[in-house]
């Protein structure tokens, strides 16, 4: 055999043995697309199951609340509402919910519960309940009777593997918006009612216009993504695609291609509203104060000289820490930024600035500020003062109130705030801190 003759056969037997290998390679491709695809649709299956379950509770117990004669059996009530709320949210996190536009979906379930205990503490107080509060009530009872049965349709149609493909999030949120369901649900909205009572998700709150946007001319796109690249520390090819926000703070909102980066810039003035770098951080290297004053100097990049830090948790090695507006001397708890640090190396993953952009605008203190002295007189007499300053503080309903904050210390050792209304006298809140190797909240 001569060599020419050798090399032939050997390149054959090649040929031979690469075309089984890829044979082989594809079997396997094929099978992992194929379990790709089962574990995508089960893990969406269970999400829509266990969302339509809660919406189901939600359903029978919204018909308990108009049918309850007591205080006691509406606070009941109320308390396993906002369970069951706090579980179909969860569950619909699950979902690709960013492409879907279920911003109504989520309002509702967020007003579930917050509407319900709106209405048993008015109850406690030896009120009675409105006409217009038990057709509000009504009205959410038939709106989570609409959602269960959409639920359990998406329910059968993704087990069979009609609504879910391997082709990725975008494709399969279409899919499921517009089998007919959530789509049809979505646009039920139009005559859902105002709901206005004391309480965060309150339609009042929702509604509210962004104080420090008023009068500011618009940007457009081009000048909105130049703002995220500066602000972010990005560059224009990270962030192709654009979509819109609407609301009462409309923006542009950029993101990469698979969901892990997004920058929103709001219309009118041009600010960075939020941003997020969704990244795995394995280990924590700097400390929760040089974490703190890695968001520090970003916000004096920003030309937010006056925020101070309150508050801070850290979770899966990224640190969290509030930050609130501070002027003359005082706190402006409504102005809040909330800034994400990454422990291993301290870069700025996660920016919101939505309720600073909501809330800040000039104030002024007015006349008829009681003395700290005054105020003083109805702390407790079982805390022992340390200091105070003066702050503003958000009620429940939305709006602001002028306090003195005072930070107490119990007999346990227990670090307590207390803040009096600062015209009349009145105990608005109290707070105890939670210290712990995580972080300083309050509760």
């Amino acid at each position: 055999m001569t060599i020419t003759n050798r090399f032939a056969a050997r390149a054959a037997a090649f040929a031979l043995a690469v075309t089984a290998v890829l044979g082989v390679k594809a079997g396997l491709y094929r099978a992992r697309a194929l379990e790709s695809e089962q574990a995508l649709r089960y893990s969406y299956y269970r999400a829509v199951q266990d969302l339509a379950a809660s919406t189901d509770s939600i359903n029978s117990t919204l018909e308990k609340e108009l049918y309850a004669g007591t205080p006691l059996m509406h606070s009941e009530l109320s308390s396993q509402l906002s369970d069951y709320a706090s579980d179909a949210k969860a569950a619909l996190t699950q979902l690709p919910i960013e492409s879907m536009g279920l911003s109504n979906t989520y309002k509702f379930l967020s007003q579930v519960g917050s509407f319900s205990q709106a209405l048993s503490k008015k109850l406690a107080r030896g009120e009675k309940l409105t006409d217009k509060e038990y057709q509000s009530l009504s009205a959410l009872h038939e709106y989570s009777q609409t959602l269960s049965d959409t639920l359990w349709e998406i329910g059968d149609k993704v087990s069979t593997g009609e609504l879910v493909t391997v082709a990725g999030d975008e494709q399969n949120a279409a899919l499921l918006s517009e089998s007919g369901s959530f789509d049809d649900y979505e646009s039920s909205f139009e005559n859902y009612p105002k709901l206005i009572y004391d309480g965060p998700f309150s339609d009042n709150i929702l509604d509210k216009e962004p104080q420090l946007l008023k009068g500011l001319a618009e940007v457009d796109e081009n000048k909105a993504l130049q703002k995220c690249m500066l602000v972010t520390g990005l560059n224009v090819g990270d962030l192709p695609n654009m979509s819109e926000e609407y609301g009462k703070m409309p923006s542009y909102r950029f993101y990469d291609d698979n969901g892990s980066i997004c920058c929103a810039v709001t219309k009118q003035g041009g600010f960075v509203s939020y941003f997020l770098k969704t990244r795995r951080v394995n280990s924590t290297d700097i400390s929760a104060e040089q974490a703190i004053d890695f968001a520090q100097r970003f916000l004096d990049t920003l030309g937010m000289v006056d925020m101070e830090s309150t508050y801070y948790e850290t979770y899966d090695n990224v640190c969290t820490i509030n930050f609130a507006c501070t002027k003359n001397d005082i706190i402006m708890y409504t102005d809040l930024v909330k800034v994400q640090v990454d422990m291993s190396n301290g870069d700025i993953v996660g920016y919101d600035a939505r309720g600073y952009i909501v809330n800040h605008t000039e104030r002024d203190k007015g006349e008829g500020v009681i003395s700290a002295k005054r105020a003083e007189k109805e702390v407790s007499p079982v805390l022992d003062i340390g200091s105070h300053r003066l702050c503003y503080i958000p009620t429940p309903g939305g709006s602001e109130v002028l306090c003195y904050e005072f930070s107490c210390l119990s007999d346990s050792g227990r670090r307590v705030l207390v803040y009096i209304n600062a015209k009349t006298a009145a105990e608005e809140q109290i707070l105890m801190l939670e210290e712990s190797e995580s972080g300083v909240l309050t509760v």
